[in-house]
């Protein structure tokens, strides 16, 4: 299982220290998801060799508009592994379900965003990953946190009408704020999700990576198709 977290600058924990406590409680990985104007200068393989764990190199790309978002994306693209968009706006909720381009649709549901069915259609369709976003559930009382549970759960059963990939984080930004894979699924569960479901969502940070590594090779050609070194017969 994955998590995704924000690290210094954009958080206030380095790589290296959220790859040692995420090994502490069981993970097989990070990814470092940190917006494109906060981006962490760190070592992934030194890190991932010191602590026996992944860390994958991310971008949670931040823009104000659908062309700047555009051009955002196709900066990007090749140097992440894993390419985020800063979902909670209308328009760039639209705008990220609509690429293929892009892994993940961050929080879609925070500040005024909103998804419904037409949104649920593309992302199935192209294969973007919608993220249920757990930080406001787990660090707000009372009503927001009623607020944020009640959206989430709109936001399950949209994914769960259109068959919709999802990917599941806590999205700390401390350390600290780190919790175990089975409080997440806890979670989950107050949403409506199973713990297989979560569990499942969580693992996808991984199996997303793996898949863009792999096409990011120099053996990729297309889907089911690589170089390889092959013997003449006669």
């Amino acid at each position: 299982m994955y998590e995704a977290v924000h690290a210094h600058p954009d958080g206030e924990t380095t790589v290296a220290r959220f790859a040692h406590t995420a090994a502490a409680y069981g993970y097989d990985g990070i990814v470092v998801r940190n917006h494109g104007d906060a981006r962490a200068d760190y070592d992934a393989g030194r890190i991932a060799d010191e602590y026996g764990i992944d860390v994958v190199p991310g971008l949670e790309v931040r823009a104000d508009d659908q062309n700047q978002a555009s051009g955002y994306v196709g900066n990007y693209r090749r140097q992440f592994p894993l390419l985020l968009m800063h979902g909670g706006s209308k328009s760039l909720n639209r705008f990220a379900v609509e690429q293929d381009r892009i892994d993940v649709l961050a929080h879609p549901m925070r500040d005024e965003g909103d998804f419904n069915h037409v949104l649920a259609k593309a992302a199935a369709e192209n294969g973007v990953r919608i993220e249920f976003n757990l930080r406001d559930v787990l660090r707000r009382t009372g009503g927001r946190r009623v607020q944020r549970l009640q959206s989430l759960r709109k936001l399950r059963e949209l994914v769960e009408k259109y068959d919709v990939p999802f990917v599941v984080s806590g999205d700390p930004f401390s350390h600290l704020e780190l919790r175990a894979s089975r409080e997440l699924v806890a979670v989950g569960e107050t949403i409506g999700f199973d713990r297989e479901q979560m569990a499942d969502g969580l693992r996808e940070w991984g199996r997303l990576a793996a898949r863009n590594r792999e096409r990011d090779s120099d053996a990729f050609i297309e889907p089911g198709v690589r170089r390889g070194r092959y013997e003449e017969t006669d």
